[in-house]
């Protein structure tokens, strides 16, 4: 958009400069006058020139302003939106890291109550089988003892 604007500054400052020469000469051309009255035309035809040229300046000068002016708007509103889409997306990944770490936190738990029902079942099933153990050697050895004194 500011590069239509400014090429349609720039063909409107030259059209107008070139229309005003034009006019100028065509004017000399067609209304003789004596040297002094044409220097002093053309001097006023020149400032007049050099004022609506300056108008035409100062015009494309303050379009140009306003489109810098939008730009720079818009890529503030633009980066400001960024920054708010970011933060947003860090908070949701604060909340799931949190949830991740909650269930973790869940799953651990269970797996460490688990493992502990089933050592204190480990456990009792070697008591069970030291103690079965224990019964049928000493069953054997009072077995042996009768049958030495048996003998």
């Amino acid at each position: 958009m500011a590069e239509q604007n400014e090429g349609l500054g720039k063909g409107m400052l030259i059209g107008f400069l070139t229309g005003g020469i034009v006019g100028a000469v065509l004017g000399l051309l067609y209304a003789p006058k004596s040297g002094k009255e044409l220097r002093g035309d053309l001097k006023e035809k020149a400032d007049d020139l050099l004022e609506e040229a300056e108008k035409v300046l100062d015009n494309a000068k303050e379009k140009a302003d306003e489109a810098i002016n939008e730009g720079k708007e818009k890529a503030d509103k633009m980066v400001e939106e960024a920054k708010q889409k970011v933060n947003e997306l860090m908070e949701e990944a604060e909340e799931i890291l949190e949830e991740a770490k909650k269930k973790a936190d869940v799953m651990i738990d269970a797996g460490k109550e688990k493992l502990s029902e089933q050592s204190e079942k480990l456990k009792s099933a070697v008591k069970a089988g030291v103690e079965s153990f224990k019964k049928q050697k000493d069953a054997a050895e009072n077995q042996s003892d009768e049958n030495a004194e048996g003998e």
